[in-house]
């Protein structure tokens, strides 16, 4: 039984704008922009891009997990760790060195070593892309556990997106759907409100400084929004284009 009922998702999407936006400035650092919006009620997912040529790119994501956890945030971040890029020796080891620090650790990347390395970490994130050969099959692997759900560009991939995701929902896990698309987000809601999940089971993922008003409304109807934060040189690139795709 769902001990409340947020309120629905497209009643939500459908009001006018009428809510401040973004909790940090333009300018902001990745640690003063994730203190400002856990102060704001937002769960924060850090997004980490090395700078290009970087001697000891473990290092900064080491570097990255010190600061966080001295400032009081680990509680409320989650750090996402590239495992192809960094290889699966170095990612294990920034993984563990976040988790000890008390941060959650969401997993990307090559799905064999992505799955391997989760299968030795206690209760990671695994980041599935729906438009990925053999998505809908990991997500049945995984969804007693914690998946971070990513879509792609085109029709096509919006049907996988859905078909993944009502798989999640109706498991015993804990889902993150990543997107900012209105339609996909009501879809989110409703399969999380047909398959009775509270609202504390499951949330969206969406970039930082994106569709910020969409955001607050659902997070004002009763509904989790962790937001991705990029951090390092080029890092905001890369995980709008990761995380919100086309959209």
């Amino acid at each position: 039984m769902r001990t409340q009922t947020p309120f629905p998702v497209r009643r939500l999407l459908a009001r006018r704008p009428g809510v401040p936006a973004g909790a940090a400035r333009r300018g902001d650092d990745p640690l003063t922009t994730a203190a400002g919006l856990v102060a704001a009620g937002f769960p924060v997912a850090l997004e980490h891009r090395p700078a290009a040529g970087s001697a000891d790119p473990a290092g900064e994501f080491r570097g990255l997990v010190s600061r966080v956890a001295g400032a009081g945030l680990a509680p409320r971040c989650e750090l996402t760790v590239p495992v192809t890029a960094l290889g699966t020796a170095e990612a294990a080891a920034v993984a563990r060195a976040a988790a000890d620090a008390g941060l959650g650790v969401a997993l990307d990347g090559d799905s064999a070593r992505v799955d391997a390395l989760a299968a030795a970490l206690p209760a990671p994130v695994v980041v599935v892309r729906a438009d990925r050969p053999g998505a809908e099959e990991r997500c049945r692997v995984h969804a007693g556990g914690r998946v971070r759900l990513g879509g792609g560009r085109g029709a096509a991939a919006d049907l996988a997106f859905v078909r993944c995701l009502n798989v999640l929902m109706a498991g015993s896990g804990h889902p993150a759907v990543a997107t900012t698309d209105a339609r996909l987000v009501a879809i989110a809601g409703e399969r999380a409100a047909w398959n009775e999940r509270t609202p504390d089971s499951w949330e969206y993922v969406m970039p930082w400084r994106v569709r910020t008003e969409q955001q607050r409304r659902l997070v004002a109807g009763g509904y989790r929004v962790r937001v991705a934060v990029p951090s390092g040189e080029g890092a905001a690139t890369a995980a709008l284009r990761r995380l919100a795709g086309p959209r």
